[in-house]
């Protein structure tokens, strides 16, 4: 365990908007049981929710996991612990089961609840002061903008995109990273304050219990087919060759963990299958299939692309919908759907405007699409069966139901 600057040792100068470069608190990067054992002890004896936040090496690897987990309460030092080594132990189920007993703060916890959850963490409540600060009405809620508007200095961001998964992490990385949880437990109690005196902490507390129950979207099976250039592939076999290609892309990076980008852009893909190459030694040539692993994997690109030229089962042209179709082609196929989805969205801005919250955070579109599709009787008892909560089926439903009322008169 070593420790990084405080505020007090910062070389940076202050400009006319207070900047906090480093972390207020003591940091500490840990990375053994011992150490994580003293954490707990150090957290434990903190007040308040625990401030959590966690790096990723998005856009480098392919998974989505934790690189690094960052903790912090008030009147404690802040932690950057390496899960790495130790998610396994036993140390790591102390840790698990003393996090999970007490709320979090995070901000943009959809960002970091799946990643947390695969090293079984997880939080009985928590306040998401990104989303908070939507409800506030906030022009700009990034953690930056929101430190500015409610606590008043600016925050010295950097290596947001970068490779977390790297060892040892630079000291500089490890300052930044401190800084997301130093100063979360004075967000949060100033966003609730505010959140209090403009009536909407209520709204707030029902946006976050809904939060305990988010699990990212599944993906589609056909996600091959959002390469960008394959729209006009118009040939159900070449559509076959790019689905074993974009299938044996991501196996090779699951197993390497490497992006799937990284190893053999989508362009390249596509040029292949456009390409219509004969050979191996033809495909070893073509100038347009590109990337890092384009040639010291040629084999497994072969065999995708003859497999795909061999195939028998093929994919259709156009991937047939089920459920609600998309709200794009309604004005020349579902005119009186799309009547009533026109008049709705004027109605939405109108309170989004009244709330001062965005139109996106007072309903969800896909819900308002769903109204607008098939009505029912009660607008408001839909909404509720949809998973509108209850502030947001209060501030839309009357509203919606007589904007809908009035097509029929």
């Amino acid at each position: 365990m070593f420790l990084l600057l405080t505020e007090e040792t910062s070389p940076i100068e202050q400009p006319a908007l207070p900047l906090r470069a480093v972390s207020k608190a003591p940091v500490y990067y840990l990375d053994t049981e011992e150490e994580l054992a003293g954490a707990i002890v150090s957290l434990a004896a903190g007040e308040g929710p625990l401030a959590i936040d966690a790096e990723r090496a998005s856009g480098f690897k392919y998974s989505s996991r934790a690189y690094l987990i960052q903790v912090h309460r008030a009147n404690t030092d802040v932690f950057l612990i390496d899960p790495i080594p130790l998610a396994e132990t036993e140390t790591w189920k102390r840790f698990t089961e003393f996090c999970n007993a007490i709320p979090w703060i995070l901000h943009a916890a959809t960002q970091d609840l799946p990643c947390l959850r695969e090293i079984s963490l997880s939080p009985p409540g928590l306040i998401d002061t990104e989303l908070g600060s939507r409800i506030l009405g906030l022009p700009r809620v990034g953690l930056g903008a929101a430190c500015e508007q409610l606590l008043g200095f600016s925050l010295a961001k950097e290596h947001s995109a970068a490779d977390w998964s790297i060892r040892p992490f630079p000291t500089a990385w490890l300052n930044y990273a401190a800084l997301d949880v130093d100063v979360l437990p004075d967000l949060a109690s100033a966003l609730l304050d505010e959140l209090s005196k403009s009536g909407k902490l209520e709204w707030a507390a029902q946006e976050f219990d809904h939060l305990l129950k988010f699990r990212p979207k599944e993906q589609s099976p056909d996600r091959w087919r959002n390469m960008s250039g394959l729209h006009d592939v118009k040939d159900s076999q070449r559509l076959a060759v790019a689905r074993e290609l974009w299938l044996a892309r991501d196996e090779l990076a699951c197993k390497l963990d490497v992006s799937p980008g990284r190893l053999v852009p989508d362009s390249s893909i596509v040029a292949l299958v456009k390409s219509k190459v004969t050979t191996r030694s033809a495909l070893a040539s073509l100038s347009s299939f590109n990337g890092r692993a384009s040639r010291t994997y040629l084999d497994t690109w072969w065999e995708a692309y003859s497999k795909g030229l061999s195939s028998r089962d093929l994919p259709p042209l156009k991937v047939v919908q089920t459920g609600m179709p998309n709200h794009r082609n309604w004005a020349n196929r579902f005119p009186e759907a799309d009547a009533r989805l026109q008049i709705l969205k004027p109605v939405m801005l109108e309170i989004s405007e009244d709330l001062n919250v965005p139109a996106e955070n007072v309903l969800q579109p896909d819900l308002m699409r769903r109204v607008a599709w098939e009505p029912g009787e009660d607008i408001a008892k839909q909404l509720k069966e949809l998973g509108a909560r209850p502030w947001q089926v209060s501030a839309v439903a009357a509203r919606f139901s007589a904007a809908l009322e009035s097509l029929t008169q």
